[in-house]
């Protein structure tokens, strides 16, 4: 089962992302574990300040002055002084290496009888202890001495960077893969038979190389297309030629009936191999894309077999009819008349031939069944393949064993796909399915 994305614009950019947040989290700690101690050193001469002037003013001022003075620092700065009881017990501070750091600074500066909490007798404030001859004292201050304010406006700029960061990463990414993309789709219309146009040849030096690398490979394949119909030309005209005068000097050599039979079917099996030759080389190439409609197409064929007396079952006056599809007819007018033909070789004439073509989602289905023995399910991928032949089920034997693989690799050059399937009831059905949306 796929997990995220499946793109590779979309996973390097989600891996450069997470990276970059792992990054800034990385460095955040580093500072937080640098900036520790900086700031218990800071905390450390603030509290030890308040407590030695607090300490001098009250040994110095006038017993009169004291609760006035007391009152001030109360009011003007938020400090209070209590005298701590005997046998008092504190709050332990909290498990945080900043103030374990605080603590160990104070007691180095005030005395290692310093003590520290943040609660006393429910009053929450940082109390640091001190003593003035024999008896210990409190002073508190305020909480917010201790405390950090987030900074709101750094931690803003520092999102910004982060969303510019990403926006640049995924344009680098975008810009990488856009080619890779184009040659994508290239190379698919190729796999269907298309010559597709040229594919920009930008990008990063590597993406570069191979968009040329491809066009000059598409080049190469264009020109290897053209010299084949060429030759294949040349095969139909020295080939079928000498075919038709050697079968022509048969009829008229005035030899036995019989043996003049034995040649003429000799001759016109070499003729059909031929032919099959020619078609698996031909394929779907060099046909332009037209706008078909399916149904009529297989109606066309139907009539085309029915005229020669083959009775071929079929729904397509029933069925409602397909909006027309861009497809080479002429490819899959051969692919289906290959099949029937298959079918008539090894079921019969007579043999429960059917034809039926219908749209399921997004494709289209073209089935030929009929009665015949059927094919092994296990060698039905094994039968598709050229020059396969299975004497025993239903392969040609007579022919060169292409007639399966012309009609997958038409099936294939419409974007779609041949399956042999069992039939209910005993023989084959072949399916030919083209995707609609897909349809090349």
């Amino acid at each position: 089962m796929r997990i995220g994305p499946s793109t590779l614009l979309w996973r390097t950019f989600l891996l450069v992302a997470v990276l970059m947040l792992l990054s800034v989290l990385a460095w955040f700690a580093i500072y937080r574990a640098y900036e520790n101690e900086p700031r218990a050193r800071q905390l450390t001469q603030l509290m030890a300040s308040v407590a030695n002037l607090t300490r001098s003013a009250l040994i110095n001022a006038h017993p009169e002055k004291r609760q006035e003075l007391l009152r001030e620092l109360s009011d003007r700065e938020g400090i209070h002084v209590y005298l701590a009881e005997d046998d008092e017990s504190v709050a332990p501070l909290p498990d945080k290496p900043l103030l374990a750091s605080v603590l160990e600074e104070l007691k180095t500066v005030l005395g290692p009888e310093t003590r520290m909490t943040l609660e006393r007798h429910g009053e929450r404030a940082v109390f640091v202890s001190f003593r003035i001859d024999d008896d210990e004292y409190w002073v508190a201050l305020p909480s917010e001495r201790l405390e950090r304010s987030i900074p709101w406006q750094w931690i803003g700029w520092g999102v910004a960077a982060l969303l510019l960061s990403l926006a640049g990463a995924y344009l680098i990414m975008f810009r990488v893969t856009r080619p890779l993309k184009a040659l994508s789709a290239a190379a698919t219309e190729i796999g269907r038979g298309g010559m597709p146009r040229p594919v920009e040849e930008s990008g990063p030096g590597e993406i570069s190389m191979l968009a040329h690398a491809f066009n000059q490979m598409s080049t190469d394949l264009a020109r290897l297309d053209s010299d084949r119909a060429l030759i294949l030309a040349g095969i139909s005209h020295d080939l079928r030629t000498p075919l038709a005068r050697l079968r022509m000097g048969i009829e008229l050599s005035g030899a036995d009936p019989m043996m003049q039979d034995g040649m003429v079917a000799d001759v016109e099996e070499m003729d059909q191999t031929i032919g099959q030759f020619l078609d698996f080389a031909r394929a779907s190439s060099g046909e332009a894309l037209e706008e078909t409609d399916t149904g009529q197409l297989l109606a066309e064929i139907v009539a085309q077999y029915e005229r020669r007396g083959v009775t071929i079952a079929s729904d397509l006056a029933c069925r409602p009819p397909l909006p027309p599809l861009p497809l080479r007819p002429k490819a899959l007018r051969r692919a289906v008349a290959n099949l029937i033909d298959n079918a008539l070789h090894y079921a019969g004439k007579q043999a429960g031939l059917s034809l039926s073509l219908r749209q399921v989602k997004n494709e289209i289905q073209i089935d030929v069944a009929d009665r015949g023995p059927g094919i092994p399910q296990a060698e039905a991928e094994r039968l598709k393949l050229p020059f396969t032949r299975k004497d025993a089920a239903r392969s040609n034997s007579s022919g060169a064993g292409l007639g399966l693989a012309i009609v997958e690799r038409i099936a294939h050059g419409h974007g779609g796909k041949l399956e042999l399937l069992p039939r209910e009831g005993g023989g084959l059905l072949a399916r030919i399915s083209i995707p609609v949306a897909a349809a090349p």
